[in-house]
C-alpha cells in the first residue's frame, strides 16, 4: 500500500521499505518518527488530510545535499563578481510502515522540522 505525505513543503509518494531524503528533521540516527500529514492512502483521498493515517519511518542519517554554486557577474565597467555556494541539510529515512488508522495510539514521536520551534512545543 502506498501513501502521499507532506513534509518540508514537498509531497512524497512512499510505501514500506522506501528510502527518502527529506528536509532536515529534529531527530538523531536510529530514531523512529511518524508523519501525520497524509494526503492520500491507497485509494482514500483526504480533504485535505486523511484522519488517523500516518507513515512511520526510521532515521538512517543526517546528510548534506550536493553543493549548489551560484555565480553572479555584474554589469560592464564594474568588474565585480560574486560566487556563493550552499549545501542543504537533509535527513535520510527508511519507511517502515503505512497505517490507515490508529496514528494517535502508536506511541511514536511526530516528525518535526529542525527549524520550527513552535511545532516542537505543540
Amino acid at each position: 500500500m502506498f501513501a502521499v505525505l507532506k513534509t518540508g513543503g514537498k509531497q512524497y509518494k512512499v510505501q514500506a521499505g522506501d528510502v527518502l531524503r527529506v528536509e532536515k528533521l529534529n531527530a538523531a540516527a536510529g530514531d523512529k518518527v511518524q508523519f501525520n500529514d497524509i494526503l492520500m492512502v491507497g485509494s482514500t483521498l483526504g480533504a485535505p488530510l486523511v484522519d488517523g493515517a500516518c507513515v512511520q519511518a526510521e532515521v538512517i542519517d543526517q546528510i548534506k545535499a550536493d553543493k549548489v554554486v551560484t555565480y553572479v557577474k555584474r554589469r560592464r565597467k564594474h568588474s565585480s563578481q560574486r560566487t556563493r555556494g550552499h549545501r542543504q541539510q537533509l535527513t535520510l529515512l527508511r519507511v517502515t510502515g503505512v497505517l490507515e488508522s490508529g496514528a494517535g495510539k502508536s506511541g511514536v514521536k511526530a516528525a518535526v522540522g529542525a527549524r520550527s520551534k513552535a511545532e516542537a512545543e505543540a
